[in-house]
This record gives structure tokens, sequence and C-alpha cells, in this order.
């Protein structure tokens, strides 16, 4: 999801070494802002933003990743990332097939993330898959490694606004190139069959990643080593990546509970950029993506009201929690110029991106898998095609691809 995905590695961390500064400002955030959710929105927006808390402290202590797990098995075969991730999906569609087929969950209604699948999803992965390694993470990798303290990723993120906010007033062209109407496999082949051929899948992609790592390395190389161990991993990471993967796949459940939506997070960057181009003068408005519907009620809306912005401001705030239990919050202000230019690059391919493939590595990668929508793995292969590209482009950056050390003969 992000390059700090590689940074836990085998020696040791103190037990006791924590950060308990930014631990209680993080905290606090989190108690103040459900109680403000709470007296001005509603309950349920509260019990979001909390839920968004949990999100960036599962990402972060699992440091569960999309961009790093993607590189390390481009570049050096290693495929427990990707298996981790099977896993997610795996548990996802057990979880969200039944009740997308259903229409309700719990009483209330719900609905998957089902988008056209065409040319905009094709260019638009790619464009977002080039971007994850520029830019050194996904949506959701941006949002928990800004939290836990990675001043580079304050760059990727606002270039990312940008670059989302622009995506929409593009929308209009790139919606009219050919495309076919959204397909959802839950509504095409009953539920059953559906998660079969998903399962199916996911372990024909696990078992290909088995095969092509013990023909690189002779044997399934070990990611990382926990620094603790007992009760206190759980509080202070680093979390295996099964069950980061688990947790995940569980709280988007929760999160299509709640809310009747599953998990999403870049439509809230370019709400966030329209209203600050609006701000700025710009009829953002009379745009076709803002002019009408959902989009306009949201523009004129205060932030607090947007499910998915205060899930994405709760991530972070998760994360800055997390960081500061492992005792690794300590952001470092220096970035070389070329780090800087793919950060700016990388984030402005990531929000146009985002937006011309109706969504990210989680609205269309994960939300799109579970909730049966096959543009999710319309935009899964021209991601992963879009990261081959961006990990050969790294080293051009100054940015590392993670190798494991051959030793011996």
């Amino acid at each position: 999801m992000s390059d700090l995905s590689t940074s836990f590695g085998g020696t040791p961390r103190r037990v006791f070494n924590i950060n308990p500064k930014p631990l209680g400002v993080a905290l606090a955030l989190v108690v103040l802002g459900a109680i403000y959710l709470a007296q001005t929105v509603s309950a349920k927006q509260a019990a979001l933003y909390v839920l968004g808390a949990l999100l960036g402290i599962t990402l972060y202590h699992a440091a569960f990743g999309f961009t790093s797990a993607w590189r390390v098995f481009i570049a050096d075969g290693r495929g427990a990332g990707l298996r981790a991730q099977m896993l997610m999906l795996a548990i996802g569609v057990l979880l969200f097939f039944p009740a997308l087929s259903a229409g309700t969950l719990f009483g209330h209604p719900v609905v998957g993330e089902v988008a056209p699948v065409g040319t905009s999803v094709v260019i638009g992965a790619f464009m977002f898959g080039v971007g994850m390694q520029l830019g050194g993470g996904c949506a959701s990798g941006t949002l928990y490694t800004v939290g836990g303290g990675s001043t580079r990723m304050v760059v990727t993120l606002l270039a990312f606004v940008v670059g989302s906010v622009v995506g929409t007033a593009h929308m209009p062209f790139w919606s009219a190139l050919p495309h076919f109407q959204p397909v959802s496999l839950v509504k095409t082949l009953g539920v059953a069959p559906a998660i079969a051929l998903n399962l199916v899948v996911f372990a024909a992609i696990a078992a290909v990643t088995v095969l092509i790592e013990k023909r690189r390395h002779g044997h399934l190389v070990s990611e990382r080593t926990p620094g603790t161990t007992g009760t206190s991993v759980w509080l202070r990471g680093p979390w295996p990546l099964l069950v980061g993967g688990a947790v995940l796949a569980v709280l988007n459940f929760v999160t299509l509970a709640l809310s009747g939506h599953p998990w999403g997070i870049t439509s809230a960057f370019a709400l966030w950029g329209a209203k600050a181009f609006s701000a700025m003068g710009v009829n953002v408005a009379s745009w076709h993506v803002w002019s009408t519907g959902p989009n306009a009620a949201a523009l004129a809306a205060p932030i607090s009201h947007d499910v998915k912005s205060v899930m994405d401001i709760g991530i972070v705030i998760g994360a800055m929690v997390a960081a500061s239990l492992a005792g690794r919050y300590a952001p470092v202000w220096r970035l070389p110029l070329r780090s800087l230019i793919a950060a700016i690059v990388g984030g402005l391919l990531l929000g146009y991106g985002a937006r011309l493939a109706y969504g990210c590595n989680i609205g269309a990668y994960f939300s799109g898998i579970v909730s049966g929508s096959l543009h999710g793995w319309l935009w899964l292969v021209s991601a992963f095609f879009g990261n081959v590209v961006g990990t050969k482009l790294r080293p051009a950056f100054g940015l590392a691809v993670e190798r494991v050390k051959q030793t011996g003969c």
C-alpha cells in the first residue's frame, strides 16, 4: 500500500518505547471527533469515524501493502503480500455476496461498488498503477503513512487531491469512450457460483505466486519478524500480513453495514479538491460532475457530512495512534528533489487515474471485487501492468526497489 510496509525488520523494538505526546493528541482527536460528529451529524457518522480510525490502526500495524507488495513481486518474485490480498478478497466475497444478493443487511438496504467496464477503467487503472510506485503509496497507503508521520506522503496526498479534482473536470470526455454497462457477477451468475468462481481465481493467483517465489528463491521468503511477542504485538504491532488482510475484510463489511456502501476513499479527495478550487474562485459547481445529484449536494454540504471524508480523516488519526504506540512517530522533513518530483507526479497520476477508473485500490479493486463488479478485475489487471512500468521508473527518481539479499553459492 505504501513504502512504509517494507520498513519492519527483524530487529526487536523495546516494549515500552512509545511516543506519548502524539499518542495523547491522536487519542484526543478520536474521542473529540466522535463526540462532535455525534452531536452535529449523527451517531452513525461518529461510528464511521471511529471505524476509520480502526482501519488506520490495522493498515499501519499490519503494514498491509498494495504498492510494496506488488513491487516486490514484480521485481523479486516475493508473493506474501499478494497472497494476503487474496485471503482478504476471499473473506470479503464470502461476507459481501450473500448480503448484496439480498439487498439488505441487518434490515438496512445495501449496494455494492459496481461500475462500467471500459476504456476509462483500463487507462485510469494503468495510470494509478504507475502513480502507486512513483508516489510511494496508493489511496489508503497515502493516508496511513501521512498519519504515521511521513512528510513525503503529505506531498503525494496534496498532488493526489489536485489530480482527483482535475479528473472530475474531464470525466464527460472519458465516460463517453467505448465501454460496457456495469456487470455484477452476483446478479449474473448467482451467489453460490459467483463465490465459487472468485475463490478458484483467488486460489489460482496465490498458487502462481508460490510457484514463482519458489522458482526464484527456492523457498517462500519470510517477509518480516515481529519485534514484540505475546499480547503486546496486537497493541504495538507489527501484525502478520494474513491477520491484517482478514481484519480489513471484516472492517469493510462493517462499513457496508453502517453506511450501506463498501469502503471507498478517493471520492473524498475529489470533494476536498473541488471545495478548495471553489474557495479560490473556480466555478466548480458548473462542471458536469458537480452540477447535479449527490455530488452537488456533497459540494454544498460540510465535509463532516461526507462518509468517505470522515472515514479518511479517521484513517489518518488511527495510523497516528498506531505509529505512536509502536514508537515510530518521528516525521522527517528532508526530502530529496528527485523524490519530491516523484511524489508530485505520482500523486497527480493517482488522483487522475482513480477518477477515470471509478475508484482506487480500495474502491475499485478491493470493494469492487467483493461487490462482484467485473470492473474490479479489469482494474486489477490494468493497475498491475501500471505497477510494472512504475517499478522500472523508480530508480530514475532515486527510489529503491527491494530485493532479497542472496547468500551462499
